[in-house]
């Protein structure tokens, strides 16, 4: 877990050559998880890496206990 400056992000998976920044929702969508990264600022602390960023949405059904849908922002 990551604090930021604006709250925290659910997951940060960082490599050689990527960062993978996630946010879950719970019977919400994957738009708003990632209209959460954007608006929070989430991704700021790694405008100057070099490494590829990618910024994941995703959204968990509480009916179905899987993932639902995603979406993906390069």
């Amino acid at each position: 877990m990551k604090e930021q400056s604006e709250g925290r992000v659910d997951c940060v998976v960082e490599t050689d050559k990527f960062i993978y920044l996630f946010e879950f929702k719970l019977d919400g969508s994957a738009e708003e998880a990632l209209k959460q990264i954007e608006e929070r600022g989430y991704a700021k602390e790694y405008e100057m890496d070099t490494r590829k960023l990618y910024r994941i949405g995703a959204n968990f059904s509480s009916k179905s206990g899987t993932i639902e849908e995603w979406e993906v922002i390069e």
